[in-house]
This record gives structure tokens, C-alpha cells and sequence, in this order.
């Protein structure tokens, strides 16, 4: 009889053993969900993108100085980059687009041309029209962005 209450009580003690660790394993399993890896294509602009990129902000620039009534000197940027910048995927220059170009350099040329005998609003202006005509035609997505570059 002795060895009878022995078994039952040790079959007790196993079964609530096992009880217990089969609960905790089913618990960590709802505590710790599955954790899913999420990767990110990073977009890199091309060069000629990162171009259009630095023209903007030194066109910004330049709308500053002509509003505060200073005169640029210079020119900063290689505007012949523009022939040989690495062009976004899917794009290309074009008959179009090579006729914008050459316009929009001289344009660009103009506004720190100190004899020039046209105001210097005027020929900023120019060379913002210049951009907007050009994207009229190849890449529309800007134009409200460079419409801002304006002086009115």
C-alpha cells in the first residue's frame, strides 16, 4: 500500500510539473511575437537629379541676394555638367532638351553679367522661365517648385 501512495503521489508531482512548464512555454509563445525584417530601397538620385538639386538652391540663393539688392558676382556651379551628368533611369536627352539646355546656361551666364544693360530681376526671371519651359516639356514634376523661384 505504501508503494501504491508512493506512485500516486509521484505520478501527482510529474503531472503537475508537467503542467506547469507546458503553461509557460504556451505563454513566452504569445509574449514574444514573431518579428518581421522590413527593408528599405533607399532612393539614390542620379547625378543629374543631384544637379537640378544644387541649381535650386543656388537659384535660391540668388533670388535672396537680387530681392536684398546685391548684385551676384559669380557663377559657382559647372553648367556644362548638365551635358554630361548622369541622367535619371528611364531618361534621356533629347533633341528638345538639348536646345533647352544651351538657352538656359546662357541664361544662367547672364544673370552675373555685370554689362549687362537689362535689369537684373529681369534677367533672373529669364533664366527661371528657361527652367519652366524646359520641364514643361521633359520632366513636369518640379515646375510648382520652380515657379517659386520667381521674383515678382
Amino acid at each position: 500500500m505504501e508503494f501504491y501512495l508512493n506512485n500516486k503521489i509521484l505520478g501527482i508531482v510529474v503531472f503537475l510539473f508537467l503542467t506547469l512548464f507546458s503553461c509557460k512555454n504556451k505563454d513566452k509563445a504569445i509574449e514574444e511575437p514573431t518579428k518581421k525584417i522590413v527593408e528599405y530601397d533607399m532612393y539614390q538620385p542620379s547625378e543629374m537629379a543631384g544637379f537640378m538639386n544644387a541649381m535650386y538652391a543656388y537659384n535660391q540663393q540668388l533670388k535672396a541676394q537680387i530681392v536684398a539688392g546685391e548684385t551676384p558676382a559669380r557663377l559657382p556651379l559647372d553648367l556644362l555638367k548638365l551635358h554630361s551628368a548622369e541622367m535619371t533611369d528611364g531618361k534621356s536627352r533629347t533633341e528638345n532638351w538639348q536646345s533647352f539646355v544651351n538657352v538656359f546656361i546662357e541664361s544662367q551666364e547672364a544673370i552675373v553679367d555685370t554689362l549687362s544693360n537689362i535689369e537684373l530681376k529681369e534677367r533672373y526671371n529669364a533664366a527661371i522661365n528657361n527652367c519652366l519651359n524646359c520641364h514643361k516639356t521633359e520632366c513636369t514634376g518640379p515646375i510648382p517648385k520652380i515657379k517659386k523661384l520667381l521674383i515678382q
